[in-house]
């Protein structure tokens, strides 16, 4: 337990070291935020419930790319630089070694959700209750973790420039298509029908649901569980695959 706590603290100190991190986590949705609410004219009926809207949308981008991008890449810096062989020869299991480094991952999170949640309220005093800000908080945190599985795949690629540029594409293709730049309304039919299936459009969707006074429908939850236990089997698989090899 103590060598479990201690890898979570390293990763923390680690992450918030991490430009990449602050940039993309942080400041690149709060940017985005500010424009598509107070910039571009979006013609929402209701500016005060769209407003809301995007600004759980951008805390899920923040989340979701944190997720796939800063623990999926810096699982491959630490591979090539022989961390994670160095790793094997310790006590720490390979279990522990990746518990921390989502949960590690998870804190920071918590971090993310409050800065963008608290820049929501600063910019334009969106207004929610006690009960769906933190359930909000909480389903945003819960959610997040098939990506952080997905993380861990990404991990297991062998060079930093393919993650890099392979997780930036997924990340951003799941973004758009799932709803969180712009609402699946305005999109083509087709569109419309690949989101349904898409992990990032349920994880939007059930803190939607919550901004609006409702709850996560049992499709998203469904769906997200569904992805992470088929991100959670892949990596199993594949890390074994390499360890034979």
């Amino acid at each position: 337990m103590n060598a479990f706590k201690m890898q979570c603290t390293a990763e923390i100190k680690r992450v918030l070291r991490n430009r990449y991190f602050v940039f993309w986590s942080l400041l690149m949705p709060i940017v985005f935020y500010y424009i598509f609410t107070n910039v571009v004219n979006t013609k929402a009926p209701d500016q005060d419930a769209w407003n809301a809207h995007y600004l759980m949308s951008m805390t899920v981008f923040s989340v979701m790319g944190s997720s796939i991008m800063t623990l999926g890449i810096r699982l491959v810096q630490e591979k090539a630089q022989g961390w994670s062989t160095y790793m094997r020869i310790t006590p720490l299991s390979d279990t522990v070694y990746f518990a921390a480094q989502m949960v590690g991952q998870s804190v920071i999170h918590i971090l993310s959700v409050v800065v963008i949640f608290t820049a929501g309220a600063l910019i334009n005093g969106v207004s929610l209750s006690a009960f769906e800000w933190v359930m909000s908080g909480l389903w945003i945190l819960l959610g997040s973790i098939p990506f952080l599985a997905f993380g861990t795949l990404i991990g297991l690629m062998k060079k930093v420039e393919t993650a890099a540029g392979i997780s930036n594409i997924i990340y951003m293709v799941l973004a758009v298509a799932g709803g969180l730049w712009m609402p699946i309304d305005v999109m083509p039919k087709l569109m419309k029908n690949i989101a349904q299936w898409l992990p990032s459009y349920h994880f939007g969707n059930g803190v939607w649901e919550i901004s609006n006074g409702s709850l996560p429908g049992w499709k998203d939850i469904v769906i997200l569980v569904a992805y992470l236990a088929v991100f959670m089997l892949l990596s199993k698989y594949i890390r074994r695959k390499q360890e034979a090899a």
